[in-house]
């Protein structure tokens, strides 16, 4: 903690310094008009390059994906949802008294904000499948898992609908001896299910069953989704899912001459995703060599690619000369600045926000300082930033503890990585892979040095006495 505690002091006395004397030895780039000015030092040799994401757990999100997006520059995108079914109230349950009859069923999937690819160009089918195995609420599944090859399978349903994710409507709401009514819901599909699915799996099941929701879940396994591609048309896209559905059954129940319908539902409460990615030949090309620095790099969602970033030795170089001349380098402000390329955002738009963290000595992710909450040189996670600003087009991250201590030798760089995030967090910095941003963004990296848009880092730095 002195440590922590001689920095700042150092802080201090630089930043008295910068603002009192006339004649300041400062360098700096980019400096916004009534900060600390400085001269121009490096913009474009922070190197970059591809990489594959890492694995990430898909059971318990607040959002799940299911997708089948052909990008023009990326390749193909499948997200495919397995998902539990359980017995009503998720509980023992008993049939009611009467002859019943299924009327329908309806696979109840609700959306959630997130959609990402061609609304306008394409249309979706989705088909659902009854699970092979059973879903196991207590294990966590990972993007990776494979649940099997359903192209042969009984079909229990399926769907065509377009991406009208916002699109609210009505249907009959059944009330148990009271005429039925019409009411609003919020936008959803409803996936016909087969009935008789219903009647082999409910209906006709013995009282052990039904009075045991984990002896349901065994014998029903769970429900498999995917986008039917053979009847989908256009580009597609990447649709996002609440996590709480259900599968609504309607019937009719006959008790003497009393005839009433009624609905019971059958709740889905853990869902998990499969995510694949099959990149293009560009995209396999940029993985195929992740040494040598490239003029472009490519993030993308749905735990599909990030950026390795390295940082120029320019300021070591400098600070190393200024050590043998008695002096050390002060870091007053350091700013890393990411811009799309120009027109690629006039269908796809760049994802709304990035994360930015490194890798501790065993390759772990691990938070910068700046992103970090008990480092005391840290603003917090709105300075810290990564947010996409729509009106310059550009990502700003603050990694002024980060350089300095890079700098200092007090942090070694065994790896630093740019990588989509969610939005939904506001209060810490993200650093873990996630599979509930679908977008998707193409930037321009810093061995392109003639173009106007490469990566930057901008940095103020103080020289004062050792």
């Amino acid at each position: 903690m002195k440590f922590f505690r001689l920095d700042l002091l150092t802080l201090l006395i630089s930043l008295f310094i910068l603002n009192g004397c006339k004649n300041q030895d400062t360098v700096g780039l980019g400096i916004n008009s009534g900060g600390p000015s400085g001269t121009l030092v490096d913009t474009s040799t922070i190197t970059t390059n591809t990489v594959l994401e890492d694995s990430v757990a898909t059971t318990s999100l607040a959002k799940n994906p299911l997708a089948y997006f052909n990008d023009p520059v990326f390749g193909i995108t499948e997200a495919n949802l397995a998902t539990d079914l359980n017995l009503p109230n998720s509980g023992a349950y008993t049939l009611p008294t009467g002859k019943i009859t299924i009327d329908s069923a309806r696979l109840v999937l609700k959306f959630a904000d997130g959609f990402y690819g061609d609304s306008l160009n394409s249309s979706y089918t989705v088909n659902v499948y009854q699970l092979a195995q059973k879903f196991n609420k207590n294990i966590v599944y990972y993007n990776t898992k494979n649940w099997g090859d359903y192209s042969a399978a009984p079909l229990l349903g399926s769907r065509t609908f377009n991406a009208k994710t916002h699109t609210t409507f009505k249907i009959s709401d059944i009330v148990l001896g009271k005429p039925d009514t019409m009411i609003k819901v919020q936008p959803q599909i409803r996936v016909p299910i087969d009935p008789n699915f219903i009647i082999n799996n409910l209906l006709n099941a013995n009282s052990v069953t039904l009075g045991s929701n984990t002896i349901f879940n065994a014998a029903v396994k769970g429900l498999y989704l995917t986008i039917d591609k053979t009847k989908s048309t256009g580009p597609g896209g990447i649709f996002m899912f609440k996590p709480s559905d259900s599968l609504a059954v309607y019937y009719k129940i006959a008790n003497g001459s009393l005839i009433d319908t009624a609905v019971l539902y059958l709740p889905i409460t853990n869902i998990a995703a499969q995510i694949k990615h099959i990149h293009s030949m560009t995209i396999q090309a940029e993985l195929a060599d992740t040494i040598t620095p490239k003029g472009t790099f490519y993030l993308e969602g749905l735990a599909g690619l990030k950026a390795k970033i390295k940082f120029p030795s320019l300021l070591a170089n400098l600070r190393t000369s200024l050590l043998n001349q008695g002096s050390d380098i002060v870091i007053n402000r350091a700013e890393i600045i990411i811009t799309p390329s120009p027109g690629t955002g006039t269908l796809y738009v760049p994802l709304p926000k990035l994360t930015m963290y490194r890798w501790d000595i065993a390759h772990r992710p691990a938070l910068v300082e700046d992103a970090s909450t008990t480092d005391p040189r840290a603003q917090g996670a709105s300075v810290f930033s990564g947010y996409y600003n729509k009106t310059n087009k550009q990502y700003h991250f603050i990694v002024t503890a980060y350089m300095q201590d890079l700098l200092s030798k007090r942090t070694i760089d065994y790896g630093t990585f740019i990588a989509p995030v969610d939005t939904t967090n506001l209060s810490t910095v993200d650093i873990a892979p996630t599979p509930q941003v679908a977008a998707r963004t193409i930037a321009v990296g810093g061995a392109n040095k003639s173009a106007p848009y490469s990566i930057k880092l901008n940095i103020i730095y103080t020289k004062v006495a050792k």
